[in-house]
């Protein structure tokens, strides 16, 4: 079975012409100098408007010179500040903001890596799950290390992008993190403890390399080889991708995080991506767990409205977490992002998991639905809403056991290099399956962190 896997990793590599790109849709998008549709102001044509980073259709740039509104400007010299609230007054650090320049540690070394990172500090009111999902204690969630300031992600990478524009291009990627979210990170999909999966430090923190492969790519088609970041979902491990401070069910409990294999990413046309490739499994690392196709597409199917369709299909497991059974099946995850206006944007995100062991019985079937409503105060301040129906039927839990998940947040960006996410976030429980502490049937808790990039 491993010649046969090396033969397709090989078919794989030199099949390919290859330029990979993520294909998670993330709503809000700091590191590496991405910019989401949330993040970008379109500014009307004639005179020049307050906080305006692109011209709308038909405009040309004088329409965005933004110079002559700045912070002063709040006194009443520019009658577009506050507009994104939907008032006449200027409010300083909300219609009007100055984030300065965006500084990097070190943008580029002699072999072609950018170095980077980010440092996360959160804290949340109280932990959010009890006898968690499985029922075996193990959480259901992110942050769970209530009511302490803590290091979540000290993360630091170096990567290089692979080009084939010219040729032939070369490239890759590392990622370290350290912190309390390391241990969630590690590859806990095989239960021997190898890769980072017993790189813990005391009870909360840990070390991980969420990411280590290798790049190649030529024209329009690149392939990536080695540990990487999944397909599946909208929210990511890394806290400078998501919105906000805390994460959905659906991504800690019916997604994977990362996959060793080999990722294909093939740039169709200026609105179609395709992505195709083979994994060993699900969370684990460079060892064999199983035998699974990834692919997907995205499609940009008009100016304000794209699609993003990814799947694993086959083995994910042979030995789990904890001695978990080995599970084979797929998921599915289809995720629609539409620009509602130039500061209003929804994402609707829904996932379909199906598992089975070894004799057919079923391990794990959910359905998840996270609805995304971003609004863009300015270039300072965003505000969200993220509701959440996750349900799901296992070997501990027969049935169908439904959970819902309301949050409201804001990221304010005091600098293009700081933000902090104050949220509120409401859980209901209503079949008192252990999400909640005491097997509450509701629990409402305040988080909030600070992310510095680098």
């Amino acid at each position: 079975m491993k010649l046969s896997k090396l033969a397709l990793l090989a078919a794989l590599i030199t099949g390919a012409n290859a330029g990979a790109n993520e294909g998670r849709q993330a709503l809000y998008q700091q590191t590496e100098n991405e910019t989401s549709v949330a993040q970008v102001s379109h500014c009307s044509c004639g005179e020049p408007v307050c906080g305006c980073e692109a011209p709308a259709d038909g405009c040309d740039a004088s329409s965005c010179d933004a110079s002559s509104c700045d912070a002063s400007g709040c006194d009443g010299g520019c009658d577009s500040c506050g507009s994104g609230l939907g008032i006449g007054s200027c409010l300083e650090g909300f219609g009007c903001c100055d984030l300065g320049e965006k500084w990097s540690l070190i943008d580029c070394t002699p072999l072609g890596f950018t170095l980077g990172g980010w440092t996360n500090l959160g804290y949340h009111s109280s932990n959010n799950t009890g006898t968690g999902i499985l029922g075996n204690g193990a959480p259901s969630n992110f942050n769970n290390y209530a009511d302490k300031v803590q290091l979540q992600q000290q993360w630091a990478y170096a990567e290089k992008v692979a080009d084939g524009s010219e040729g032939l291009g070369i490239g890759g990627r590392m990622d370290y993190l350290y912190g309390t979210d390391a241990p969630d990170t590690q590859t806990f999909g095989i239960a021997n403890n190898h890769w980072d999966n017993q790189w813990d430090n005391g009870g909360a923190y840990g070390h991980a390399i969420p990411q280590l492969y290798g790049e190649v790519a030529y024209g329009d088609t690149s392939v990536k080889i080695g540990h990487f970041f999944t397909l599946i979902g909208n929210e990511v491990v890394a806290a400078t991708v998501n919105f906000f401070y805390s994460r959905q069910f659906t991504f800690y409990n019916a997604e994977p995080f990362t996959h060793t294999g080999a990722l294909a990413t093939h740039t169709l046309d200026d609105s179609t991506t395709l992505y195709g490739g083979y994994v060993m499994g699900w969370d684990s690392g460079f060892e064999d767990n199983g035998d699974a196709y990834i692919g997907g597409v995205k499609r940009q199917i008009n100016e304000d409205v794209s699609l993003l369709y990814a799947t694993v299909i086959g083995r994910f497991a042979d030995t789990g977490k904890g001695g978990a059974p080995l599970e084979r099946g797929s998921i599915h995850s289809v995720i629609l992002t539409t620009a509602l206006s130039d500061k209003l944007t929804n994402l609707i995100q829904y996932d379909y998991l199906d598992t089975q062991d070894e004799v057919s019985d079923l391990v794990r079937r959910t359905h998840g639905l996270n609805v995304y409503f971003i609004y863009q105060v300015s270039d300072c301040v965003s505000i969200g809403s993220r509701s959440e129906y996750f349900s799901f039927d296992t070997q501990q839990f027969t049935g169908t056991n439904a959970t819902y998940n309301q949050t409201y947040g804001v990221n304010y960006r005091l600098t293009s290099n700081f933000m902090v996410r104050p949220e509120l976030r409401t859980i209901w429980d209503p079949d008192n399956v252990g999400i909640n502490e005491g097997n509450a049937t509701s629990k409402t808790i305040f988080g909030m962190d600070a992310i510095l990039t680098f």
